[in-house]
């Protein structure tokens, strides 16, 4: 009986399914595991510890994280709606998936000595996956997309050892080179036959500024006969985007690679508030 029931259970997973499920177990385990290796091995352990990083960075971090649990829980969703699942069940799997996924990462950070398991990052992994499935759940489509974008800020060749030595490190770790943004057409969500284009979006992003130290310390240095004082603030920004996922296309492989280039926010000009004032950055990106 216990082989019919069996049976009966695999007749009714579609093979996409469970190349799907399989896929996500995978990646899951193999990132997991790599970084084990690759990373978490070479620091020093300690039994499992909390830690409170909540008020480093201005905050940079924890909306790092909230953009990548997004995209995460997003392209889990999609995976799984691509096998034949509705977009509800979907959005439920992509959300659980990516908290899961990401919360694994604090795990490890758990046992090591420099750090801990951080519930703060936690929380923002959680803002980010629910921010996805409850506009998939919802209305079947995100309203508010998340992305991110990272120039050069010069201030990593101080600090090459936290900040990055080169273009790929650099990129993830410094943050002051780095600005997270959420775009959307709100002229086009109530009025279907707008004249603006549905892929024209507005965009607002965060950063910080000047900011070389985590808890937010002002950081001196000497350069010849000048001596250079970095003192961190926040950056906010207003500009335009592209929504590619928004343009028009029928063949299949154009769809995947606007899918993909939406994570990062074209370049455009835009306004900078922050404390130094209102800025006008012709090209920012």
């Amino acid at each position: 009986m216990v082989r019919n029931c069996l049976k009966m259970i695999l007749s009714l997973i579609k093979k996409e399914l469970f190349v799907s499920a399989f896929f996500d177990a995978a990646a899951w385990g193999g990132t997991i595991g790599g970084l084990w290796f690759v990373w978490y091995d070479d620091f020093e352990k300690e039994p499992f510890h909390t830690f409170n990083d909540n008020h480093e960075w201005q905050q940079m971090d924890k909306v790092g994280h909230m953009v990548t649990s997004w995209n995460f829980a997003r392209g889990c969703g999609d995976l799984f709606e691509c096998s034949g699942l509705n977009y509800k069940t979907s959005s439920i799997i992509g959300a659980a998936y990516s908290i899961a996924y990401t919360s694994t990462f604090e795990l490890l950070d758990g046992y090591s000595k420099d750090w801990g398991f951080s519930w703060g990052d936690v929380g923002f992994n959680s803002l980010g996956s629910l921010t996805y499935w409850s506009q998939e759940f919802l209305w079947n489509h995100q309203y508010v997309k998340m992305k991110f974008s990272a120039h050069n800020s010069g201030l990593a060749d101080y600090r090459p050892n936290v900040l990055g030595s080169d273009f790929l490190s650099r990129t993830f770790k410094d943050y002051n080179g780095q600005t997270y943004w959420m775009s959307f057409n709100p002229l086009t969500w109530f009025n279907s036959s707008s004249k603006i284009p549905s892929w024209i979006n507005l965009s607002v992003g965060y950063s910080i500024e000047d900011q070389l130290y985590g808890d937010g310390s002002v950081y001196v240095t000497q350069t010849g006969n000048t001596q250079l004082n970095f003192i961190p603030y926040r950056q906010y920004y207003f500009s335009l985007d592209v929504d590619f996922e928004e343009i028009p296309v029928q063949k299949p492989w154009l769809k995947f690679l606007f899918r993909s280039l939406n994570v990062f926010k074209v370049p455009f000009p835009a306004l900078e508030f922050s404390e130094q004032g209102i800025k006008f950055r012709p090209f920012y990106f």
